[in-house]
């Protein structure tokens, strides 16, 4: 039955990509994987094999990657995407000696990558259960791990109706838990090669922030005003929220949204302008010669419209807001937490333990709605003192989950 919901898939993403841009490029993309592999893999070479669905995975996994490369250079780094958010991100990324997508998981593509890489190692980061993929790797004896993986009862390996499916779990050598309760539910299915070394998520935001820009044009926005409300990530539910809230307050505010592209800006730019806000992109500043760039402290509003600042602009908010928690679900908590500001996000964050650890201990504020949102940023309005508090709380939490990275590498590379 997988097998045959797999081809489909293979069938309907073909016709998919005939209509929607991100589909096209994933389907060309999975074409031309075997052409890369082909043409760029050493046969001679010892491959890490690293997979991450989208750009969050790969977050988690690139600490991992970044060790290997400079303490174990032996070992080369292959990285695949399944998504075009991760891969057309980080195609160029240069801690990878190889990068491209995964294709779908069929038996025969399964065979023909495993036949062209021939991994010693395999990690899959969180969520990336590949049946085909993963039984073949058992089969060739290839150690191979899941990172930073996170179980809840209701997935369907722990179902009546999944236990076959749930086989798939057993071609890990080990899994690399974020929490207790993962660890408690595999034990329960009989795996017990599994360890909680939490999230190594935590390590790469903090390599971000000591390593994070000087932003010249943010900060010439922000100016001296000691009120700044930053978005990451946002999507047009978020909108909805938090930008009525803003229509009458004094607060800068800095916006990346989670797709970048010229109608997207150019619609997020409108919302505002309506509300007769002061709208500047990017990149309009980045253009302006030295004088204007003083006018910039006059704008409201800063759209960011590129990629790849977002980690270092959270430094420069009071308070912030990660996006897609009323859809998707949430984006990068840690990301903005390590900064030392309280984090707003949205309902659907069952799936992060980051999320339900910031709630708990009040560094992080899950919203419903606006009116839910309006009364959390009038009380942080009137409690000045009260955004500091929360802001240490959220930065203390992310220093204190660091280490991740450490325990994996040492248990993957010298348990034997």
């Amino acid at each position: 039955m997988y097998n045959i919901i797999m081809y489909l898939i293979q069938a309907g993403v073909a016709v998919a990509s005939l209509f929607n841009e991100k589909v096209r490029k994933m389907w060309k993309g999975e074409r031309e994987c075997f052409k890369i592999l082909e043409q760029q893999v050493d046969p001679s070479a010892k491959y890490a094999w690293f997979h991450a669905a989208s750009l969050g995975e790969f977050e988690q996994g690139r600490p991992i990657m970044e060790r290997m490369r400079r303490e174990y250079p032996e070992y080369k780094i292959l990285l695949t995407f399944y998504s075009p958010s991760g891969y057309e991100v980080r195609k160029n990324y240069e801690g990878a000696d190889i990068i491209c997508y995964m294709p779908i998981d069929t038996v025969g593509n399964a065979r023909r990558f495993l036949r062209l890489v021939r991994p010693c190692l395999a990690f899959f980061i969180k969520y990336e259960f590949w049946y085909n993929f993963l039984h073949i790797l058992k089969h060739r004896n290839v150690p191979t791990y899941s990172v930073s993986s996170i179980f809840r009862p209701n997935q369907v390996f722990f179902r009546w109706y999944g236990r076959n499916y749930g086989h798939v779990l057993r071609c890990f050598t080990k899994f690399f838990v974020q929490n207790e309760t993962s660890m408690r539910l595999l034990a329960n299915i009989g795996i017990t090669d599994a360890e909680v070394t939490g999230d190594t998520r935590f390590d790469r935001v903090l390599q971000i922030k000591d390593a994070a820009k000087q932003l010249p044009v943010v900060e010439r926005f922000v100016g001296s005003s000691s009120k700044v409300f930053i978005v990451g990530s946002s999507w047009e539910p978020d909108e909805d929220i938090y930008l009525p809230y803003f229509k009458d307050k004094d607060w800068k505010i800095i916006v990346a949204t989670h797709v970048v592209n010229d109608t997207r800006i150019a619609k997020l730019r409108q919302r505002f302008e309506e509300q007769g806000k002061k709208v500047l992109l990017y990149s309009e500043a980045q253009q302006q010669d030295t004088d204007s760039k003083q006018q910039n402290a006059g704008a409201d509003v800063l759209i960011i419209n590129c990629y790849g600042l977002l980690s270092s602009i959270y430094r420069y908010g009071d308070v912030a807001y990660v996006g897609g928690g009323f859809g998707v679900g949430i984006h990068n908590l840690p990301e903005a937490a390590v900064w030392g500001v309280p984090v707003f996000f949205g309902p659907n964050n069952q799936r992060f333990q980051e999320a339900q650890d910031l709630k708990e201990s009040g560094g992080g504020i899950e919203i419903h709605g606006y009116d839910d949102f309006a009364a959390r940023m009038d009380d942080l309005m009137a409690h000045p003192e009260e955004i500091s508090r929360r802001g240490k709380i959220a930065s203390d939490y992310v220093s204190g989950r660091a280490g991740a990275t450490e325990k994996i590498l040492q248990s993957v590379l010298f348990s034997g």
